[in-house]
């Protein structure tokens, strides 16, 4: 990484912004939702998964909010393939974050796989709010290997708790897995389709949650994206039939 010198001839800022901001705000947002890794070992112990197979999980999955869709609709007594399935669809999104980190960040070859592995919700985001390749490459790098330690960290030591003190629903800790994602998701809907998106998935899922198998729901929800897309398009003027 080519660095320049700071005012004052002091090493210390990449291209377009500083390196200490950029390393500053990458690692508010891994340790901010790296905590959140406590959640799922507790949601996934209440599951009845146990503490290998949870860290097993987190450690090749790494996906916060497929992984807790997985053990959600497994603690819900659902089958193991449907929520496969949920969890698999949720983290599809993942695959169009990459195709544009890999146009911003143009990693070696030999590096790629590796960061494919990191292409989340946080990395991406942290990514494209840098001004420069440089910057967002640092931004990427600090965010993945901070969330991804801590991530992992935490959710042996709630998966480690939860088994410690037996019944997580007696606690009431088998609500901390939906409790932490909708914290999570509720500041990133920030427009109108985005909140009309997310109320009609709330519908879906819990009007179709009373009839159908565990999981199935979830996949219900996911359409509520295009109907709302779709209606969207027929009220705007271009959508408008004559």
């Amino acid at each position: 990484m080519v660095i320049q010198e700071a005012p004052g001839g002091a090493p210390g800022a990449v291209e377009g912004r500083p390196r200490a901001a950029v390393v500053r705000d990458s690692l508010g947002v891994g340790v901010a939702v790296g905590l959140s890794g406590f959640a799922f070992g507790v949601t996934a112990a209440g599951a009845g998964i146990s503490v290998l197979q949870t860290c097993v999980l987190s450690l090749l999955v790494f996906t916060g909010a497929s992984q807790f869709a997985l053990v959600g609709a497994l603690a819900a007594g659902g089958n193991p393939f449907t929520a496969a399935a949920g969890a698999f669809f949720l983290g599809t999104r993942n695959a169009f974050y990459g195709l544009r980190l890999s146009q911003l960040l143009a990693l070696p070859k030999a590096v790629r796989p590796l960061a494919a592995h990191w292409v989340i919700d946080e990395t991406t985001a942290v990514a494209l709010a840098q001004p420069d390749r440089r910057s967002a490459r640092l931004g990427f790098t600090v965010t993945g290997l901070a969330l991804y330690v801590l991530w992992n960290l935490t959710t042996l030591l709630g998966a480690l708790g939860a088994e410690a003190i037996g019944d997580t629903a007696a606690w009431g800790l088998d609500a901390a897995g939906p409790a932490v994602f909708l914290a999570l998701l509720a500041p990133m809907l920030k427009s109108t389709t985005e909140r009309a998106v997310a109320a009609l998935a709330l519908v879906l899922g819990l009007g179709f949650l009373p009839v159908l198998p565990a999981g199935v729901p979830v996949l219900i929800a996911a359409l509520a994206a295009p109907a709302v897309l779709w209606m969207k398009g027929r009220r705007s003027p271009g959508g408008e039939r004559s």
